[in-house]
């Protein structure tokens, strides 16, 4: 298999990677995105970013994806849709491998992001795909008029909760807590939806059906009653797993899998950096995902730049 020579490459395109690479390509570093599946990653996930400033009203997340993507190619930085199955960092080089291909670079990116975490109770697994979801824009359409619910207590879950009700009859939306994380103008939206019912201080502790979701198993965090919930569908939005299992022997990481870096995004291994989802950080955002794209390129940067002095 014959080598392919790059000064940096990027893991994941998602909004992290993807501006790492416009960053990098601007700055004449030459640069490949290596993605498993498709650029936008999990904010594609969500149907529209109504923060991200300059867009007064919101964008669509696949348009500003889009958009992204296009100016990456506009510096010519290549993105290919391949897998990365194992790296060696035993030398200045970097050796990336994945299914169909293997590459040599003085500096990596990780920004491989994170997928939706499960809640781990009876019924999730065998009931995925059959009224378990953890996506409303994927599937919210198929439960119209249907009775839903929604898990979790952050901004995505209460994203999630506004989504369905343009669509669902009725929308519940179950915390184990009895406030909200999430920021203030989403959660005014939620209380201020007649479609949207609250329930605080609650936990699922089994999905039942037969061949699909019928009914959910509440528990009361407080008093520990127990009752039943009818509905079509429960949407699961309480967290994220980061994807660095393919990493997780080579740089340090958080007991919860989140990368682990230095001020500048660097890890423990010179010339490799993590940003966006996977890296530990405290608040996941689009715009703090892109920023710290940014930071991440001009640190590779800074970091080729010392093979030049």
């Amino acid at each position: 298999m014959m080598q392919k020579d790059y000064e940096l490459i990027i893991a994941g395109a998602g909004p992290s990677g993807l501006t790492s690479g416009l960053y990098a390509g601007r700055a004449g570093i030459k640069s490949i995105i290596l993605e498993k599946s498709f650029n936008g990653g999990q904010v594609l996930l969500t149907d529209s970013i109504e923060n991200f400033p300059g867009f007064a009203g919101g964008i669509q997340t696949y348009t500003l994806i889009e958009n992204i993507t296009r100016q990456v190619k506009d510096v010519a930085v290549e993105i290919k849709q391949e897998e990365i199955v194992h790296i060696v960092c035993d030398s200045e080089y970097k050796v990336i491998k994945t299914n169909n291909s293997e590459y040599r670079t003085k500096s990596l990116i990780i920004a491989t992001g994170a997928v939706p975490k499960a809640i781990g109770v009876k019924g999730e697994k065998e009931l995925a795909r059959k009224g378990v979801s953890y996506c409303a824009v994927c599937d919210g359409a198929l439960f119209r008029k249907k009775i839903t619910a929604v898990v979790g207590g952050g901004d995505r879950a209460l994203e999630e909760a506004l989504y369905l009700s343009k669509l669902a009859d009725k929308v519940y939306l179950i915390h184990r807590r009895d406030k909200f994380r999430a920021v203030k103008v989403i959660q005014d939206r939620v209380l201020a939806d007649k479609k949207i019912e609250v329930i605080y201080n609650t936990n699922i502790i089994e999905i039942q059906g037969t061949n699909k979701l019928e009914q959910l198993v509440l528990e009361n965090v407080i008093d520990q009653q127990i009752k039943t919930l009818k509905c079509d569908a429960v949407f699961i939005a309480i967290g994220l797993i980061p994807n660095t299992n393919f990493v997780s022997d080579i740089v340090k990481v958080d007991s919860n899998g989140f990368i682990l870096t230095d001020d500048n995004f660097q890890t423990n291994i010179s010339g490799v950096f993590a940003s966006g989802d996977c890296r530990k950080n405290n608040f996941k955002q689009v715009i703090t995902a892109c920023a710290e794209g940014a930071i991440a390129a001009n640190s590779a940067k800074a970091y080729l730049d010392t093979f030049l002095q």
